[in-house]
């Protein structure tokens, strides 16, 4: 067996994927940010 075939048969880990929905991770990333300004500003850290 080549190294190359070796790759190919291995099974996934759980990693990122390429096919993934990209406007659930765009929403909750803009929405960790709204929340992180939120908590900085009625702290009083700016």
């Amino acid at each position: 067996m080549s190294a190359n075939a070796a790759t190919v048969t291995r099974a996934r880990t759980g990693g990122p994927r390429e096919d993934g929905p990209k406007i659930v991770e765009h929403v909750l990333g803009w929405t960790l940010v709204v929340v992180l300004a939120m908590l900085v500003t009625q702290l009083g850290l700016l």
